[in-house]
């Protein structure tokens, strides 16, 4: 099983990026993973939001193999804790089909990336921008899979 990160531009912060890559690298001793960075829209003081979210829409599911499960980062997802997200992970990897989990552009997914996903996570109710969001939920990752194999990262 492959687990792939998809996010809409760059990091401009050298700290997140670094923090995030951080996290990305632990994460490789326990399962393949990949971060893929869709290119940011240009111009889009001519779109209105609807239609920036429709155009990051078909670069997201384009990015999406379509044997993966994809699960959406967004704020009416499910809340887990770290310990569910560990189980709810175990049971994909066992199910052996790659998982995506993606974060949408500044105005959210468009209804076609909705109905083409199999899930739906929320980090918090809170919101945080689209490049906190990446440490957090590498690092959630990277702890799950620490989880799962009884190491003395998580405490209860």
């Amino acid at each position: 099983m492959k687990i792939t990160f998809l996010v809409i531009g760059r990091t401009t912060d050298k700290h997140i990026e670094a923090l995030t890559e951080e996290y990305r690298q632990r994460l490789g001793h326990y399962v393949k993973f990949e971060m893929t960075v869709i290119p940011e829209l240009k111009n889009t003081k001519n779109l209105r939001h609807d239609q920036q979210k429709t155009e990051e829409g078909l670069l997201l599911l384009r990015a999406v193999p379509q044997t993966a499960e994809l699960i959406l980062l967004d704020e009416r997802g499910k809340e887990l804790r770290s310990i569910e997200l560990a189980d709810m992970l175990q049971k994909k990897m066992s199910g052996g089909r790659d998982v995506v989990f993606a974060i949408g552009g500044p105005y959210g997914f468009s209804e076609a990336v909705y109905q083409r996903a199999d899930g739906m996570l929320s980090l918090s109710k809170l919101t945080f921008s689209h490049q906190m969001i990446r440490p957090f939920f590498v690092e959630q990752l990277y702890r799950a899979m620490t989880i799962q194999k009884g190491e003395p990262y998580h405490h209860e």
